[in-house]
């Protein structure tokens, strides 16, 4: 949890590069070591980024001179805007938040859009 508190501590935006409204749920992930402070987090993983933060200018170095702590946020091609009738038809992944409830400085969370049900069925 110290990493996800040092990613919201600098940030200054949230960019989307898709429409937020066509997803009841993200993924939201910590990039331990981007060389950026404000140009997109570079994605290599399964699935496709749809946002990321953008730091301040001052926001200093990670663990690695040089290299900043900054979430993203991400899809899959099994999750519920991908497939609504597939496996998270009625839940959501570990990861999950409503993009809705983020901002800079605002770790994400889960509400019943983002589950697919009422929360006290999870």
């Amino acid at each position: 949890m110290q990493e996800h508190l040092k990613a919201l501590e600098h940030e200054k935006e949230i960019v989307w590069t898709e429409d937020i409204e066509k997803f009841d749920y993200v993924r939201q992930s910590v990039a331990q070591s981007v060389k950026t402070r404000q140009r997109p987090v570079p994605w290599s993983g399964n699935g496709r980024r749809v946002g990321y933060a953008v730091l301040r200018g001052n926001a200093p170095s990670g663990a690695v001179p040089g290299h900043f702590v900054r979430r993203v946020f991400w899809v899959k091609e099994h999750d519920r805007s991908e497939q609504p009738k597939g496996m998270y038809r009625r839940s959501a992944p570990a990861e999950a938040v409503d993009p809705r409830t983020v901002a800079p400085g605002v770790w994400g969370e889960v509400t019943e859009r983002a589950w697919g049900a009422p929360l006290n069925e999870a």
